[in-house]
């Protein structure tokens, strides 16, 4: 990979996006394997919620120390350790749903180790990102995680078919030892003088956290302050509020579909996941394919002046997200695998498009503290996918339904849709495109 002939933020955005794809494999792959596994040993719903939402109980710990890792140390060497814990994780694991303790504490491992990956990648994006490609280069970074999840959903349900459960994890840790020495070798810290950044079109200079350093260049005294981290206006900021509760809505639906529609397919459609060919990724490469054309527009509107910044941010996550809720709460009433198919490529298709307001917002808001305000933030979507994965499996099992009949999905889907309305209109009232913090 060379990188004489791109400028070199291209090279870290294009890792960023290998990043955010890979982690998703594993998401995604675990929930396959595990489930394949769970129901050929007879667990429970309940007992598969809980194994399922574990992995979220670390990643909630993990969001804000990860900012401040990245703060403090650089988001370059938070992501090389993140995925160096994660991998070895993986390769050394059995994938037994006998076994509980063991995969409660590899799972959590695996949680922790991955919550420092998101706030590390807004903290490089924010350094590397000059303003007029800032939509399209988050949402770059950011829809591999959709692309991830759509080759693992149309690769891995053959793999345990033919290797077993067992070689997915060996495919996972081998992905994140090569994605580490990518990263290793090609990656670059951002230029680290507060007058060169100033002067180019880079994006901003992220404060450290620490002593005030002084530099002297050409006779006079350039004076670094690094003053604390605004917690407390960060915390009661109403545009910070805005963005927490969408990224809590947008997580909710995302795990949700991700961790239980495999389980939706084979037992209330009675439908196959390796039968369904190429059909069973369409849902995540439409977030792949809204994610970046949000980002495309949002930066038009923006460098255009077509509208302003919070007209952007608003306009295109009320749509992503009205448009997400309609899909989700019809998902069940389209009772066969096409109809189910389309619905959650409609419903997480819109959503990844609302990114391009909500997800962004975060480097408009608070580009200075854009690791922090993202551990923040991704931690409220993180306790929506404990919430929703492990409420969905309790719903599921203390109501004793027929899982085989698609009605008993309904409130499964429901509560996404409801979560969808509800945070628009809070974004709508409570976010905005200025710059709040500096």
């Amino acid at each position: 990979m060379s990188t004489a002939r791109y400028p070199k933020r291209y090279v870290v955005i294009v890792l960023t996006f290998i990043c955010t794809c890979v982690c998703y494999i594993e998401r995604v792959g675990f929930s396959i394997a595990y489930t394949a596994a769970a129901d050929a040993a007879g667990i429970n719903q309940s007992r598969k919620g809980i194994i399922l939402a574990t992995f979220y109980y670390g990643y909630a710990c993990s969001q804000v120390p990860g900012g401040l890792a990245a703060q403090k140390i650089g988001g370059r060497r938070v992501l090389l350790l993140s995925f160096a814990l994660w991998s070895l994780t993986c390769a050394f694991v059995p994938m037994d749903p006998n076994q509980v303790i063991v995969l409660v504490v590899a799972r959590f491992l695996v949680g922790v180790s991955q919550g420092f990956i998101f706030p590390s990648i807004h903290n490089v994006l924010a350094q590397w990102v000059p303003q007029d490609e800032k939509s399209r280069s988050v949402s770059l970074a950011t829809s591999g995680m959709y692309f991830g999840a759509a080759l693992g959903t149309l690769l891995l349900p053959s793999l345990v078919k033919f290797q077993g459960p067992q070689s997915v994890f060996l495919v996972e840790a081998i992905l994140g030892a090569l994605w580490s020495l990518l990263w290793f070798k090609y990656s670059i810290d951002a230029p680290s003088d507060y007058m060169k950044v100033a002067a180019s079109d880079f994006g901003e200079f992220v404060l450290p956290i620490g002593h005030v350093k002084e530099k002297v260049e050409d006779g006079g005294v350039y004076s670094i302050k690094t003053s604390k981290i605004p917690w407390k206006k960060i915390l009661f900021s109403l545009p910070v509020l805005a963005i927490v509760v969408n990224n809590f809505t947008f997580h909710y639906g995302l795990y949700v579909l991700m961790n239980w529609l495999p389980t939706y397919f084979e037992l209330g459609l009675q439908h196959s996941l390796q039968d369904m060919g190429s059909s069973k990724m369409l849902p995540y490469f439409n977030m792949f394919i809204f994610s970046n054309i949000g980002g495309v527009i949002a930066d038009h509107f923006i460098t255009k002046k077509v509208i302003s910044v919070t007209q952007t941010r608003k306009l295109l996550n009320t749509i992503g997200f009205v448009i997400a809720s309609f899909a989700l709460i019809a998902l069940p009433w389209l009772r066969t695998s096409n109809g189910a198919v389309l619905c959650s490529s409609i419903a997480l298709g819109f959503l990844a498009l609302g990114r391009a307001g909500f997800a962004v917002n975060h480097l408009d808001v608070a580009p200075r503290y854009a690791g922090i305000v993202m551990g923040v933030s991704n931690t409220a979507g993180t306790l929506a996918g404990i919430v929703g994965v492990d409420l969905t499996g309790r719903l599921l099992e203390s109501a004793q339904l027929d899982l085989t009949n698609p009605e008993s999905w309904t409130t499964v889907f429901l509560i996404p849709g409801v979560l969808c309305i509800f945070s628009s209109v809070v974004f709508l009232a409570l976010a905005t495109g200025d710059r709040i913090f500096e």
